[in-house]
């Protein structure tokens, strides 16, 4: 097996250059930060720490905590217990989420090629939701199992893949969220999996939104995103983008018309043959160039190959939007 340290040796060692001369990043760093990282590092090891302790990773937790050295140890270490409680370390092998492809009808969630940073892009359609049939397949704790498991495979084999066809280190994702069909009852229903969802993002995977563009979103949004801005941290509310129905432009602008999916005015199509788009995983993690000693990216599709023949190639047609 592959150890952490024979991947990392393959990666670039910094980040692009931040916007608005920000540090706190990989090769971008005041005399202070550098200070914290190794005071961080020798507290953790003093622990007996010895996994997830590189610059890349320390610096994550760190800037969450606005350089607090002391809370975001507490971060690391609430993480690390975390991980071991929900058997993330060994999740990529050890869960199969073979219903995968039928519940992509009901809950579309899936990575598709890069932006122009070279981040993957992450889309997840909440508007096509359909909460009742989903859960007649699947439970909400697999759900949250599988989201794990993405988060596995995206730092594991994504993020490195991006990082060396992009000639440095990529640690953040580009996501869109499409609410177009997205109703009240319908919101409400996913909200507790979305509520847990959030959760696990922001403790345990801190510093990996690059650029949130919500699209199609309902009248009246804009303005009650305006009324919580004041108490968000202005960082993050640079990253997120509020879009209607004419959200072609600016998504063509962050994301190459190669890269985006015809269905949100892009170019890019993947043959049902391939997984189509729920299930193809396309990106620089398929592409043997990028592929490093982590290996490929296991293909969600894979994962349900035990199914018979015609319920898979049932699950894999396209759901109707609302």
């Amino acid at each position: 097996m592959v150890s952490e340290q024979e991947v990392l040796d393959t990666l670039p060692k910094m980040v692009a250059k931040p916007p608005k001369s920000q540090t706190g990043f990989p090769g971008y760093l005041t005399d202070s930060e550098k200070s914290a990282l190794e005071q961080l590092r020798i507290m953790l090891e003093a622990e007996g720490h010895t996994e997830r302790m590189d610059d890349s990773t320390l610096l994550r937790f760190l800037r969450a905590r606005k350089f607090d050295i002391m809370k975001a140890k507490e971060m690391y270490e609430a993480c690390e217990k975390w991980r071991q409680e929900f058997g993330t370390n060994t999740i990529l092998t050890d869960f199969h989420y073979t219903e995968k492809p039928t519940v992509a009808k009901f809950y579309p969630q899936y990575y598709h090629k890069t932006d122009v940073d070279g981040r993957p892009v992450y889309i997840e359609e909440l508007g096509a939701v359909n909460i009742t049939e989903m859960y007649k397949i699947t439970t909400q704790e697999r759900m949250l199992k599988n989201l794990v498991w993405e988060y596995e495979a995206f730092t594991t084999y994504r993020l490195p893949a991006c990082s060396r066809k992009a000639g440095s280190l990529i640690e953040t994702s580009c996501t869109i969220l499409d609410l177009k069909g997205i109703s009240i009852s319908a919101a409400s229903q996913v909200l507790s999996y979305v509520r847990e969802a959030s959760y696990i993002g922001q403790n345990y995977y801190p510093e990996r939104m690059g650029k949130f563009y919500l699209i199609n979103a309902p009248f009246g949004f804009s303005t009650a995103f305006r009324l919580f801005k004041p108490f968000l941290d202005p960082v993050t509310v640079s990253k997120i983008f509020i879009l209607g129905s004419s959200y072609k432009k600016e998504l063509l602008a962050q994301i190459p018309a190669e890269n985006l999916p015809t269905k949100f005015g892009g170019s890019s199509e993947v043959s049902e043959a391939e997984g189509g788009l729920y299930l193809s995983d396309v990106g620089p993690w398929r592409d043997p160039k990028f592929i490093g000693p982590e290996g490929e990216a296991p293909k969600p599709i894979v994962q349900a190959a035990a199914e018979p023949q015609t319920s898979r190639t049932e699950s894999l047609k396209a759901p109707q939007l609302a």
